[in-house]
């Protein structure tokens, strides 16, 4: 009896020393680790929480070595550290060769990692196609560090020769080519036919609203400068577009106006949308055809909005005291957001002016614009103009 209550305390004390055991441990992803040892997350995550691959040591080390900001490089594109083959101190030394200093080149590699991707000879044929249009190493330098994926990361070239070619023929100016390839460089590596079509029925349209043959070019290149992406739409879109806009009664010369003035913005506006603005302008306003017109030509951005910003905006202005005739006299506070609008009225009235009644072009165009017109307006209530013939007030 007594043997047998002895073998039962013992057992109870086994499984007792069991559970404490149990208990300082744990299941981690299907292995058993004492939570007394401190154990390395890597080792037991790596296959699955955390990217199997490596960074490329000689990669990495290279940069460190060029003072590159490789945080900013894991930030802005990472996988470029895990490729097999880089060639960061190849680039680097065409880079310096061209005149650029160590400060630089590590700009240029922090912004675009994928610059010491390309091989030598790439880098090479790409310096040797942007000399056709900027010869000057020196300059060249200073529009890769600005627009580096401009440089690095379009492959076309045969297609950015060609369209070289063909813009110097046309007569373009290498500096206006050389701003197409820094902010557009998506045209160049359209095939030279397609940009000829496009150009070919700008002219033709150009020829047909009564633009002379001899200023196209003149009217081309600034066309492009302001909006390069022109060459990116369809034949279709801009025929169909000027189609509705003499649709609506504007004379050719008119047309050719608001090509100007809306750039190249003038080929992606819907027509329905246009319509159902024009609609809207000509019910809020009360006015007839011709005074229609005459607000779109005063302000052709109008036509870029949908009914809703229009009619929030007017809202906004008819709260603010603005009447609906004011609006129309000046229509291009319609390109101001609400927010604009509101914090320009409040500056006049904080300074003692009402703008009830009065002129809205203190309130249009930028930043600048407004500040410039602000400014004359507080000048001119606390400096009034003196009058020479009026009487002096004098003590006697």
């Amino acid at each position: 009896m007594l043997k047998r209550i002895v073998l039962s305390l013992v057992s109870l004390q086994t499984s007792i020393c069991n559970l404490r055991f149990l208990h300082n441990q744990v299941f981690f992803y299907g292995k058993i680790l004492d939570t007394k040892t401190r154990v390395c997350p890597s080792r037991y995550l790596g296959t699955d929480i955390e990217d199997s691959r490596k960074e490329n040591m000689r990669t990495v080390d290279s940069l460190y070595r060029l003072c590159v900001n490789i945080k900013k490089i894991r930030q802005l594109k990472a996988w470029v550290l895990f490729k097999d083959v880089a060639f960061v101190e190849e680039t680097a030394q065409i880079l310096k060769d061209m005149g650029a200093n160590e400060v630089t080149v590590a700009n240029i590699f922090e912004s675009c990692p994928e610059a010491f991707l390309q091989t030598p000879a790439e880098i090479n044929s790409q310096r040797t196609l942007w000399h056709t249009v900027c010869p000057n190493d020196e300059q060249l330098v200073k529009i890769i560090e600005k627009f580096p994926d401009s440089f690095f990361c379009y492959k076309a070239a045969a297609n950015q020769k060609d369209n070289i070619e063909y813009f110097q023929e046309l007569g373009l100016s290498n500096k206006i080519i050389s701003r197409l390839l820094t902010s557009s460089p998506q045209i160049f590596c359209n095939s030279v036919a397609s940009n000829k079509q496009i150009i070919t029925e700008l002219e033709q349209n150009y020829l047909c609203l009564g633009g002379k043959q001899t200023n196209f070019r003149t009217w081309l290149m600034k066309l492009l400068s302001q909006d390069p992406f022109i060459l990116s739409k369809t034949s279709l879109s801009v025929k169909r577009n000027l189609k509705f806009f003499q649709s609506l009664g504007f004379s050719n010369e008119d047309v050719l106006k608001l090509l100007s003035k809306l750039k190249g913005v003038i080929f992606d506006l819907n027509r329905e949308h246009m319509e159902a603005g024009i609609l809207f302008l000509k019910t809020i306003f009360e006015c007839r055809e011709e005074e229609l017109k005459h607000l779109i030509m005063k302000c052709p951005g109008l036509l870029c909005y949908s009914v809703p910003t229009l009619e929030n905006r007017i809202k906004c202005m008819l709260n603010e005291g603005i009447s609906v005739s004011q609006i129309k006299d000046c229509p291009n506070v319609l390109e101001l957001t609400p927010q604009i609008i509101q914090f320009r009225i409040q500056k006049i009235k904080l300074s003692g002016h009402d703008i009830k009644n009065k002129n809205l072009e203190i309130l249009q165009g930028t930043k600048k614009d407004f500040e410039a017109n602000y400014g004359k307006l507080h000048v001119k209530k606390e400096r009034p103009m003196f009058n020479p013939v009026s009487p002096l007030h004098v003590e006697e």
